[in-house]
């Protein structure tokens, strides 16, 4: 594997994504429908890239890299530009990257002796109810916010107010679990860095002493 990995089939999805983001927020406040097609185009090309990885044997540790990087590059740009505030959410994302990051393409598979609760959103790669009822959150919350906030839900969809308070609350609760994930992971990054240098050369995200 050298440099041909760049252009595999599933970094080529990626480089489509980064340029749907960009795209997206040059029409973030002047065309919600058009943010709305592309962003959401965006988020549904990072649940396809990873299948055509395994199906063309062509994962590897960029592409994992690449993959973290366009959805926190797109995900903090929302948030910034939703609330004054939004940035503390693109900074826990990113900062739980830098923890994750060093263990390669295999991040995931690394939360064998983590809590119940990060186990079982991990388990079978997100692939089980609690999984999905998570990444929904991750990904769902700030786009069902912005249809909110620019009424496409209420005027153009016709949703009524009730229900989009609903999807609000269900996909609140999603990234509250996903929270709950993201600080096991610094916490146990945090561990793993004050641990003395003879027990560093197996890096799992356990939280153990």
């Amino acid at each position: 594997m050298g440099i041909e990995v760049l252009a595999y089939i599933p970094n080529l999805i990626g480089y489509i994504r980064l340029v749907l983001v960009l795209a997206a927020f040059s029409c973030y406040s002047t065309n919600a429908a058009c943010f709305l097609f592309l962003y959401s185009t965006n988020v549904i090309l990072d649940g396809i890239d990873g299948l055509v990885a395994r199906k063309l044997n062509q994962t590897s540790a960029f592409g994992a890299w690449l993959d973290v990087m366009v959805d926190n590059f797109g995900r903090g740009f929302l948030w910034s530009r939703l609330y004054k505030w939004g940035y503390v959410v693109a900074a826990l994302e990113w900062s739980v990257f830098v923890c994750t990051h060093s263990l390669g393409a295999e991040w995931k598979a690394n939360f064998v002796q983590a809590p119940y609760i990060a186990q079982k959103v991990m388990e079978k790669n997100f692939k089980t109810p609690l999984g999905t009822f998570t990444i929904l959150g991750l990904h769902g919350l700030p786009i069902w916010l912005y249809a909110h906030y620019t009424k496409v839900l209420g005027q153009s969809l016709r949703i009524h107010r009730s229900i989009q308070y609903a999807g609000i609350a269900f996909l609140s609760a999603g990234r509250a679990v996903c929270l709950t994930v993201e600080l096991y992971c610094l916490w146990a990054h945090i561990r793993y860095l004050v641990r003395d240098p003879e027990k560093k050369s197996t890096l799992q995200l356990s939280g153990k002493k």
